[in-house]
């Protein structure tokens, strides 16, 4: 044996010792005599006995001793031969294999030597060797197949610094070394080893600065040089680009420039590989390339208009991941989303709606306005997988925010016009898109799956804030499936029956009107026919279906019954079946998933509590009187759509408490339902009926005329003797019905027009109630005294009705313009200006207005004289325009009024005492009330003409009580009080008239001295013209009346007043003979007033006096009522116009009232 071998199996012996292993760790770097000692044994250790030793064990330790070796002689070694090193450090690598398993004894051996090298980055030594690039390949490479995660952190750290060190102390990286690090970043190889990847990220982060040339000079050959070949990553190079980037975007400063260049590119797939690259690097969560590289992204930006089809596709897949994780970037791409959403391609379109509603999803604030209504626009698609991905994105996005309410009130108002439009698309020809709408509101808007009151309170607070359009498309929605309902049952209907001649053809047919409800009909006969054929054969599945179309299906049974029948038809072998598919169609529209009677009763509590006041409507974002108005009308839908579901006794008692209820909306929906719901409640329900037809008779006679109607409307479903509950309804509407008649006959030869007149008479004279008996109710009988005077009108309106009309009734008809009831005299008011102005009535109506200065109402007062004003100024505007009608002067002259004024005070019931002070004040009131408007101007003399008119009729007697003193004791007096007022009042006449007076002969006799027949008037009234009273031999009538009223009223002076001296200074001696007796005696009634020319005071009334400045009030020109006057309309479009007015007269004594507002002009007798 030779002296080597010898010395090699001892020292083989002292390894297996471990005695030179511990030798060499103990031993310092400083120590250089121990370094001299060893140098021959740490030559002798790289010897190819140890290197390429059998035994790993004596391999590791070896490989161990010479990483102490290194440690110890550093920074030189005391290896020279440059081969002898490189196979040193190749033998060390081959060691490091060793760690791969962390379960090994001798793993903290291998960790030991990681640790030496890595600390002293022995690998150093090799930057001088030619074969460097080999040795460090094959240590990355070697640490990249070891790492796996049964390592701790230390050894991951160990081996970064040692690969680290390699790159940032040498000169260069060469590209194999380089694809040594990245080939570990391609997804294929990133996916098998997850800790190789992070090894590789790791030292490309820590080395980053110094491999970032070679990056970039491998990205330059293969992107704008096309050397595809310097590498075998090449191809990977959009994935190597994504992964750098994600590690550290300083890795790519350089090469993204490249990338615009690329964007451009004639290459479609090329394009297309890039765009793909920049949505996933401008798309990542903690991106900034987009604010760091503007250029870079308005390029990409330009891709969305990109005329290759699939790049534009995947700009707009990109946009939802961009929305999501840079909120700030949505501006940008609006415009672009709003060019695509327009794109002639289906797929791009359909991406631009699924990109905004999954952002939307995530977060709502992540999307504009702008971006929602893209999707809203897309409802209205010309292609189906478009309209439907936009409603159901809408329907979604609904839920979550308005329902579910995750983000606040606000997002949820954001939003709030989904529901309004998805159920206006109900309006579309496509029976998809309304099968869509249907389950979109049976899913989305009310979920079926809610409990019943949940479900109930969604369904009223929707209903209620619904546009017109989206309330009128839900109701026709539960139509069309109720209608739906009823085919199929009617199919069910025809099965069993018996099979004939007529049989096959009216299956046929109802299976051709059902198959009219489904999508692609002309598949779907074929399925119907089918489905027929299997109900004739399948008893139970006919059974279910018969339970879910039977009106008293409740919601849980028909979940229950589309279960069973799914079930029953469908076939585990075969998981696609179209048959089955259209036959869950047909269940979907038909199944009654939201109303049933739990339900509606659960709704009507709902509204209760609106109507008490008790819900959170305001929570809701609903106005309380909004939510009532909304929860009636959809009771009354529901009542049409589901009567069945309102048969419960619960339902019906919680109707009848609405029905109770002051409000006239509750109570006019209640009867509406009742109607609808109503046609077996006499049967089903006779405790209701026994407390509700009371309350519906209590309707028809005395509420409004719309709950009375809609009481005669339930009364006349509901029960089977309904003709007895008629008997006392028709009161108003007969009276109304008779005129109608008359006015139609025109004539009075059967003598109806004096009886009818009688009768209207004689509910005037009993303040409404004819019996007398006390039993009505004081609206109703307001009512009744309306529709009496306003009938009195309309017949006075005709000729023939007006010659036949008594004093008596003239007067009582006058009279309800002082009714107790405030309605009653302003609706009387209207009707009789409205005659008025049409020129219909006789003059002798404007001299109603005369009462009203008796109203203590100032609105009803202020309103007579507007209607005088404009009534006067219209007749005078038409005098002038008609200069052929003189001849009917006395029927249209204003000033002829006044005759007619004065014989109403006259009779005036309230005219008790002739002299009584307080009573003449009235009188002298409602005089100025008329004279002040029609004395505003001296148009031809009018003063004179109104002061000889009332000379005159001092000349005659009262028409109506010719031999009653006391009447005519009142006429003159009231003539007195006139003729005070005129003289007071007026300074500019002359006491010549411009005319001679015509006095109506029906009001007044013939005066005391038979006239010449040149002096009559031989109208068709028989009007008596009447000279002056200066020429007159006798002393008239009126001044022995003065007289003796001076005699009895001795407690009263005589004082002079400044208009009667100024009268008597123009007068004549016999003028002033003539007045001057009946004058003083006026002037001594009067004489506790205030100055003579200030307008008359308020009398016994009560009421506050009229200040002077009330003249003012008076207009000057009244041009209101003069402005356009035309002739009287032709009779037919009048009549149609009261016909028409009667209905408003019928809508506005709605609200008569009980209290009156203010007292009648007379007491009730």
């Amino acid at each position: 044996m030779s002296v080597g071998c010898v010395v090699d199996t001892r020292l083989y012996g002292a390894f297996q010792n471990q005695m030179v292993v511990k030798t060499f760790m103990d031993m310092d770097q400083d120590s250089e005599e121990e370094k001299e000692l060893y140098l021959n044994l740490a030559l002798h250790l790289a010897s190819d006995f140890f290197l390429k030793h059998p035994d790993k064990d004596v391999r590791l330790l070896v490989a161990c001793c010479l990483a102490d070796i290194f440690r110890i002689y550093a920074p030189e070694a005391p290896y020279t031969s440059p081969d002898k090193l490189k196979d040193i450090f190749m033998f060390i690598t081959r060691q490091l294999k060793g760690l791969e398993d962390t379960k090994s004894a001798q793993f903290n051996r291998y960790f030991y030597l990681l640790e030496n090298i890595a600390w002293v980055k022995s690998y150093n030594i090799c930057f001088e060797l030619e074969d460097s690039n080999e040795i460090f390949t094959q240590l990355y490479r070697t640490l990249f197949q070891v790492i796996n995660n049964g390592h701790n952190q230390k050894v991951h750290m160990h081996m970064v610094d040692l690969m680290s060190s390699i790159v940032c102390e040498g000169d260069s990286v060469s590209q194999e070394l380089l694809d040594t690090v990245l080939v570990n970043l391609v997804p294929a190889h990133k996916n098998l080893n997850k800790q190789a990847y992070d090894l590789a990220k790791a030292l490309l982060k820590r080395t980053a600065q110094a491999i970032e040339p070679y990056i970039t000079n491998f990205f330059n050959q293969v992107l704008m040089l096309g050397k595809t070949s310097v590498s075998d990553l090449s191809e990977h190079v959009f994935d190597l680009i994504l992964e750098l980037y994600n590690i550290d975007s300083h890795l790519l400063l350089s090469v993204l420039p490249q990338l615009e260049f690329k964007l451009k590119s004639n290459d479609n797939d090329e394009r297309l590989q890039v765009v793909k690259l920049l949505a996933k690097m401008f798309g990542a969560k903690d991106s900034e390339l987009a604010s760091q590289n503007k250029p870079l992204w308005q390029c990409y930006l330009g891709r969305f208009n990109d005329i290759h089809v699939p790049v534009r596709l995947e700009c707009v897949k990109f946009a939802s991941h961009c929305l999501m994780n840079h909120p700030d970037l949505a501006k940008d791409l609006t415009e672009y989303l709003k060019v695509r959403s327009h794109d002639p391609e289906e797929a791009i379109r359909h991406d631009v709606i699924v990109s905004i509603v999954t952002a939307s999803k995530k977060d709502l604030s992540l999307v504009n306005d702008h971006l929602l209504n893209f999707v809203r626009e897309r409802t209205l698609d010309k292609r189906w997988r478009v309209r439907k991905e936009a409603m159901m994105g809408l329907a979604q996005i609904y839920k979550k925010y308005a329902l579910q309410a995750e983000a606040g009130k606000e997002a949820a108002k954001q939003i709030s016009w989904i529901k309004d439009k998805l159920l206006h698309i109900y309006y579309q020809n496509s029976i998809d898109d309304r099968l869509l709408v249907e389950r979109i509101f049976a899913q989305y808007l009310v979920p079926h799956n809610l409990e019943t009151t949940e479900r109930m309170k969604c369904l009223y607070y929707l209903y209620a804030t619904l546009d017109g359009n989206a309330v009128k498309a839900l109701n026709e929605m539960w139509k069309c499936q109720n209608m739906l309902r009823h085919h199929v049952k009617d199919l069910l209907d025809l099965i069993k029956q018996p099979k004939s001649d007529s049989y096959s053809k009216a299956v046929f047919s109802k299976v051709m009107v059902i198959t009219r409800n489904l999508p692609d009909p002309g598949k779907t006969q074929d399925f119907v026919k089918k489905l027929a054929q299997v109900l004739e054969e399948d008893e139970k599945i006919r059974k279910q279906l018969e339970t879910l179309v039977s009106p008293s299906c409740s919601c849980k049974q028909a979940e229950v019954c589309v279960k069973e029948i799914t079930k029953k038809l469908g076939s585990p072998k075969q998981p696609s079946n179209p048959f089955l598919e259209m036959v869950k169609f047909l269940l979907e529209r038909i199944a009654p998933v939201h109303i049933d009677t739990e339900s509606i009763s659960a709704l009507i509590k709902q509204v209760n509590k609106s109507i008490e006041g008790t819900a959170d409507d305001e929570d809701e974002g609903v106005p309380t009187e909004q939510a009532i108005r909304a929860g009636l009308e959809l009771l009354k839908v529901l009542s049409f759509t589901h009567p069945v579901s309102f048969h419960s006794a619960e339902t019906f008692e919680s109707l009848l408490g609405c029905l109770k209820m002051d409000d006239e909306k509750v109570a006019e929906a209640a009867l509406q339902i009742f109607k609808n719901t109503g046609s077996k409640l006499e049967e089903s329900f006779p405790h209701i009926k026994s407390v509700l037809l009371p309350v519906l008779q209590h309707k028809a006679k005395k509420c409004p005329p719309r709950q009375a109607k809609y009481a005669i409307h339930c009364i006349h479903a509901m029960f089977s003797n309904r003709d007895t509950h008629f008997a006392q309804i028709f009161e108003i509407q007969g009276l109304k019905l008779m005129v109608r008649w008359l006015l139609g006959v025109k004539n009075n030869q059967s003598k109806s027009g004096n009886s009818t007149l009688r009768m209207l008479t004689a509910i005037l004279s009993s303040d409404g109630d004819l019996t007398e008996q006390g039993k009505m109710g004081k609206p109703d009988m307001s009512r009744l005294r309306l529709a009496a005077g306003c009938a009195v009108l309309r017949l006075a309106q005709e000729p023939c009705y007006h010659e036949i009309i008594t004093l008596e009734q003239y007067q009582l008809c006058a009279l309800v313009i002082n009714d107790e009831c405030y309605q009653v005299r302003q609706a009387f008011a209207q009707k009789l200006q409205k005659g008025l102005c049409r020129l219909r009535l006789p003059l002798e109506y404007l001299a109603v207005f005369t009462l009203c200065a008796k109203d203590p109402v100032k609105e009803r007062r202020a309103h007579a004289r507007q209607c005088l004003v404009k009534n006067i100024n219209l007749r005078r505007e038409y005098l002038k325009q008609h200069a052929a009608v003189s001849e009917k002067l006395i029927s249209l002259l204003p000033e002829y009024v006044v005759p007619y004024a004065i014989h109403l005070l006259v009779h005036d019931p309230d005219y008790v005492k002739v002299q009584d002070i307080e009573q003449l004040k009235d009188i002298k009131e409602a005089l100025w009330f008329v004279l002040e408007i029609l004395m505003a101007k001296n148009e031809n003399n009018s003063h004179a003409f109104i002061r000889k008119m009332v000379e005159n009729i001092k000349q005659t007697k009262d028409g109506q009580c010719p031999d009653d003193p006391k009447i005519n004791e009142k006429l003159y007096t009231v003539c007195d009080v006139a003729m005070n007022i005129v003289i007071s009042k007026s300074t500019t006449y002359s006491l010549e008239s411009p005319k001679d007076p015509v006095l109506p002969a029906r009001y007044f006799t013939q005066p005391d001295k038979v006239l010449d027949s040149a002096d009559v008037d031989h109208s068709e009234n028989e009007d008596i013209s009447m000279k002056s009273p200066s020429e007159t031999e006798k002393p008239s009538r009126g001044r022995k009346r003065g007289a003796a009223a001076n005699q009895d009223d001795k407690g009263l002076e005589s004082k002079p007043k400044r208009g009667r001296k100024k009268a008597a200074n123009t007068s004549t001696d016999d003028a002033k003979d003539q007045w001057g007796e009946d004058s003083s005696m006026v002037e001594a009634t009067l004489e506790t007033e205030d100055e003579q020319n200030s307008p008359p005071k308020r009398g016994r009334r009560g009421r506050p006096p009229k200040s002077a400045a009330s003249k003012d009030e008076t207009p000057s020109k009244g041009r209101r009522g003069r402005k356009k006057t035309a002739p009287p309309a032709d009779e037919e479009n009048e009549e149609e116009q009261e016909e028409e007015e009667d209905d408003e007269d019928d809508a506005g004594s709605e609200n008569m009232e009980v209290k009156p507002k203010g007292r009648r002009g007379r007491k009730p007798r």
